[in-house]
């Protein structure tokens, strides 16, 4: 059995290590254990476009991109939100920028050098890595199970912070293995299920085999929303080899996923030409075309041509191309079927997760008094844009609060 610690922190993303920092700040020891031989993988991945670190929406709209949750992830937002996130990476010689978009990131846009800075902080402050540790549970005597290259070990602490990921990017330690563990401790968890993903349509092999890739903007999605209110977004896309992907899909996605989990598929439809009127569309087209292709009348009249002009032949059947209305309408509100969400494994982020209601508001389980819980693992979604690494700092902020008044208490 290895020497009793004031906090073990079970994780080594941005969540674990602000849990980490938040407990340091106050004198507690503390030690950190990463199943993989490197702390915060999936967050140096996140950062390989450019990080994306937090965005500049105001309150109380940014609290609302946390759709059913918002509530409870505006509370943890109050002791550390966007411009607290902002300070934070200052204070690691990191300035940031707000983009055209509203979404925030370092001046450089990498992610390496902020956790270089941070990781080398943390342990000149005394944190402790103890990287290939990977968690296993509890002894009957309540102390941690490790599986380590050296075989198994056990570590006892007076606190205990999990922030074990969700299941999204397994490859990179968040494989949901958790899961089973807590349930088998009668912990409440959701199912994890992809967020931020893309779908599978099914398109024709022509399709597939020649516009796989290929970039679809400006589109604008229509949808449905879980009360059947009609939801409306423009954005950019990607068309695959068996759906469509990109930051519009993941935009929208959770109401997808859940009308496909409803109802078995998701109906999408797309405005492959914004702000031009149908009738515009439909004069255009009713023009004699002589002997020009259909795709060449239609690139000539409507500046479609690529994969949106691909996309027109894939929906409308050749007796309809000639057709002027019927495509007019068709380009300004192309029908799509999602049949299903792509694997959880390919997903950016996931949602379910340990559910909040088994928390108490420190993050604490309330069946397992002394552990606590933040970051992916938690039952909270959210979409790109900074929105889901705010909560992930701002959760292990809370969760390293809890943890150590916990331990304090337990010492006096």
């Amino acid at each position: 059995m290895g020497a009793a610690r004031a906090l073990a922190i079970v994780g080594g993303g941005p969540a674990g290590l602000m849990a980490a920092e938040t407990a340091l700040a106050a004198g507690t020891e503390v030690d950190l254990y990463e199943a993989k031989g490197s702390v915060g993988r999936k967050f140096l991945i996140a950062g390989k476009g450019g990080l994306n670190l937090t965005h500049s929406e105001p309150m109380p709209g940014f609290a609302r991109r946390y759709r059913e949750r918002e509530t409870d992830v505006a509370r943890w937002l109050r002791d550390f939100d966007a411009q607290a996130l902002r300070d934070w990476a200052r204070g690691l010689g990191v300035e940031t920028f707000v983009g055209t978009s509203g979404r925030v990131f370092p001046l450089d846009l990498k992610a390496a050098p902020l956790l270089r800075g941070w990781v080398r902080r943390l342990r000149d402050q005394g944190v402790r890595f103890h990287v290939h540790h990977r968690w296993l549970g509890w002894n009957d005597d309540g102390s941690l199970r490790f599986a380590t290259p050296d075989g198994e070990r056990s570590v006892a602490a007076d606190a205990v912070v999990l922030a074990l990921g969700g299941g999204s990017w397994p490859e990179l330690g968040s494989d949901g293995a958790w899961q089973t563990v807590l349930r088998e401790r009668s912990i409440d968890v959701a199912p994890l299920q992809p967020s931020n993903c893309g779908f599978d349509i099914g398109w024709t092999g022509h399709f597939a085999d020649r516009h796989a890739g290929a970039p679809l903007k400006p589109v604008v999605a229509h949808w449905r929303d879980p009360q059947g209110g009609m939801r409306s977004l423009q954005g950019e896309c990607v068309a695959t080899a068996t759906g469509i992907e990109g930051s519009l899909i993941y935009a929208i996605s959770a109401d997808l996923r859940d009308t496909i989990s409803r109802e078995g598929r998701a109906a999408l439809h797309l405005d492959l030409a914004p702000g031009r009127e149908t009738e515009r569309l439909r004069d255009a087209l009713a023009k004699p075309r002589g002997s020009r292709s259909f795709s060449e009348h239609l690139r000539r009249q409507t500046g479609l041509d690529g994969v949106k002009a691909a996309l027109i032949h894939e929906t409308v059947a050749k007796s309809q191309l000639g057709d002027a209305g019927f495509v007019a309408q068709t380009i300004k509100r192309l029908p799509l079927i999602l049949r299903r969400p792509r694997p959880l494994a390919e997903a950016i982020s996931s949602a379910g997760g340990v559910r909040l209601e088994a928390l108490d508001d420190t993050l604490m389980l309330k069946t397992l008094p002394g552990t606590f819980c933040a970051g992916e693992m938690l039952d909270w979604e959210a979409p790109t844009g900074g929105y889901l690494l705010t909560a992930c700092f701002a959760s292990g902020n809370r969760a390293g609060k809890g943890a150590l008044e916990w331990a304090r208490a337990r010492s006096s």
